[in-house]
């Protein structure tokens, strides 16, 4: 069976943003990047539906971006991961979700892939298109932010988190595509003999221009940060006094009768 995983890295969320000096997206310089939170899970489940099948499946785990996205194709091979593609693309910010979907899926049209993991969505994007317009692009059933999985006979079972806190069952035939949601499973740390073996697994390169076939189809105007709102008042002392403080600020402010 060959399976395929898609991960992005993406900017530590604990990182300081700034627009970059175009106006459409954040700077990168001193950010701090790691691998897309809801493709950790996609890369576990990908790499136990791997131990399960044994020696009769193939996990390849592909990126899109600039070099540093090697990192973490990096990470997913010491998960346990066979293999990785790294689309070349120091622009990647820029296309949307219609490019990047595309991108994966011309990729991976040829190769028969039975099966393909992605995670929910991206942290610094969140569009949550992108696994199912490459399984619309490749004719794959497809099932969305699954919280359980398991496969059995050419047959995948997931359970998906719906509105409301309600679960679906579901059930599709191979080959198929799924994306993966927060309480999946716990992604494994990478071991030290691991890391070392993933110094020796290949690593394709591909060019973007290779398998970029498609114009997009939105574009990004701008990027700002919020307007920052007018800042907070903590009061301090015995509750007496702030219960009497707290009644005059309301009344300065209008939000109570005087």
């Amino acid at each position: 069976m060959k399976l395929l995983v898609c991960i992005k890295q993406v900017p530590d969320m604990e990182s300081r943003f700034k627009v970059n000096e175009s106006g459409d997206w954040f700077s990168e310089a001193d950010l701090a990047y790691r691998m897309n939170e809801y493709d950790e899970y996609a890369v576990e489940q990908a790499v136990q539906l791997r131990e399960q099948l044994g020696d009769s499946a193939e996990l390849t785990v592909l990126s899109i971006g600039p070099d540093r996205v090697v990192e973490a194709i990096k990470k997913a091979l010491a998960m346990g991961c066979d293999r990785g593609a790294h689309i070349q693309d120091p622009a990647v910010h820029k296309k949307d979700p219609w490019q990047v979907a595309s991108i994966i899926a011309e990729y991976a049209r040829d190769k028969k892939y039975d099966l393909i993991f992605t995670g929910m969505q991206s942290q610094d994007r969140g569009s949550a298109q992108i696994g199912v317009t490459v399984a619309e692009l490749l004719g794959y059933a497809s099932a969305t932010t699954l919280v359980n999985f398991e496969y059995a006979d050419g047959t995948v079972k997931g359970k998906r988190e719906l509105e409301g806190g309600i679960k679906s069952v579901v059930r599709m035939k191979l080959p198929a595509l799924v994306t993966c949601q927060l309480g999946l499973n716990v992604p494994r740390y990478p071991t030290l003999p691991n890391i070392m073996k993933a110094k020796k697994k290949e690593i394709e390169a591909v060019p973007v221009g290779n398998v970029l076939k498609e114009d997009s189809l939105s574009a990004s105007n701008s990027f700002y940060p919020p307007v920052k709102s007018g800042g907070g008042v903590v009061l301090e002392g015995d509750v007496a006094d702030l219960v009497d403080k707290l009644v005059g600020i309301l009344k300065e402010k209008n939000f109570v009768a005087k």
